[in-house]
């Protein structure tokens, strides 16, 4: 039974407020409703700092943010203005923020709520139909479940952001942002390497990096090195560098910090591999169609595997030493029933270590990049809509 509203959604709302891959995860929704009703106008709420993954969808009409700790006069300014402006709103998490702002912005509500019902029971009672989240779902298919609900098409086609930068135009782009680079040619086979996660806990080790680097410059790949702008982040890829050889160094072009997330995903766009832990960037990667090695460890992939190209059809498995969807290569390391053991590593914290990327094997993931590029690609590159 569909929980659309009685009359054609003119306006609609879709609140994403985590951090950027999920937000790029749920860009699925504004396209299955503007499929189906193109003239419907899609608005989205996401946390600030998040909006980068939208920008150019066009899909949505307008982008709102706010901040991921606000303050109750912040909460309380965006309440007002969301006030009943919407005829739809879809609340894909089971969080109280995002069912709080539905419940403002629209009179018919659809989303996801949390399975214990303790204080969670207003939630239930404010949505139409509400949907019991599945914690071993893909993200991206309880978006179909959401969708299925307003009798729309499957929501399936994740859409990247973009800054429009045509291919000849790179050159010039990373000479003027990354000064004193090695030159760039968009024409020859490059790489896209993202070592460096947010999170410690996600990081593999520096060996492995440093060998991969080696191995894709003595293949004659142009190596661009990828990243977040963060003091940490920033010192982790220092390391790197400086264990490598002169050569190699020398010829790295590093864009970590330099570039947009759409000016990220239009390079990525014409890379012939990308290699990254489990990371936005690396949903990015795989969402643009770029041959991806995905590298794993405590999240699980069930829930926040990449999704290909193409969407995501079969599901993800809990753990596999290697599983191939679409354009995707997600390496693991089952080491033990713990893996993946969805915590923040090993020790419970963001800045903690996590075994099962230490014991990720340097010759398992130089091998499958390699594989990877001596494969024949199936054409799924996603060029801007």
């Amino acid at each position: 039974m569909s929980s659309l509203p009685a009359r054609e959604p003119k306006r609609a709302l879709v609140i994403a407020l985590r951090y950027l891959g999920d937000v790029l995860l749920t860009t699925p929704l504004p396209r299955a409703l503007r499929t189906r009703y193109p003239q419907c106008e899609v608005d989205m709420l996401v946390f600030r700092g998040t909006e980068g993954m939208l920008e150019n969808n066009p899909d949505i009409n307008q982008v709102f943010t706010i901040a991921e700790r606000p303050a109750r006069g912040e909460i309380r300014a965006m309440l007002r203005r969301l006030w009943r402006r919407y005829d739809l709103a879809l609340i894909p998490q089971p969080g109280d923020k995002p069912h709080l702002f539905g419940l403002a912005s629209a009179r018919v509500r659809v989303g996801l709520v949390p399975p214990e019902l303790g204080h969670a029971w207003w939630k239930r009672l404010s949505l139409r139909h509400p949907l019991v989240i599945d914690e071993h779902m893909h993200r991206v298919h309880e978006n179909e479940r959401v969708a299925a609900l307003l009798g729309l098409a499957p929501a399936r086609t994740v859409v990247p952001p973009t800054a429009y930068v045509p291919r000849e135009a790179w050159p010039a782009r990373l000479a003027a942002a990354v000064p004193g680079a090695p030159p760039f040619d968009a024409y020859r086979p490059y790489a896209v390497v993202h070592p460096s996660p947010r999170w410690r806990y996600k990081q593999w080790h520096a060996q492995g990096w440093r060998e991969l680097l080696s191995r894709l410059h003595a293949q004659g790949l142009q190596v661009l090195l990828s990243g977040g702008p963060g003091e940490a982040e920033s010192q982790y890829v220092n390391e790197l560098l400086e264990g490598l050889d002169e050569p190699v160094r020398r010829a790295i072009v590093r864009v970590q910090g330099r570039l947009s997330l759409a000016e990220l995903a239009d390079l990525l766009r014409h890379a012939s591999v990308y290699v990254g832990p489990d990371t936005a960037t690396t949903h990015l990667a795989a969402a643009c169609g770029t041959p991806t090695v995905a590298l794993f460890g405590p999240t699980d992939p069930r829930q926040w595997g990449p999704s290909p190209g193409d969407g995501l059809g079969q599901p993800w498995a809990k753990a596999a030493p290697r599983q191939v969807r679409g354009n995707v290569v997600m390496l693991q390391e089952p080491i033990a029933d713990c893996v993946p053991c969805q915590r923040e590593g090993c020790d419970g914290h963001r800045g903690s270590r996590s075994l099962c990327m230490e014991r990720l094997g340097t010759s398992t993931v130089t091998d499958a990049v390699l594989s990877l590029l001596q494969a024949p690609q199936p054409e799924m590159r996603r060029t801007p809509a």
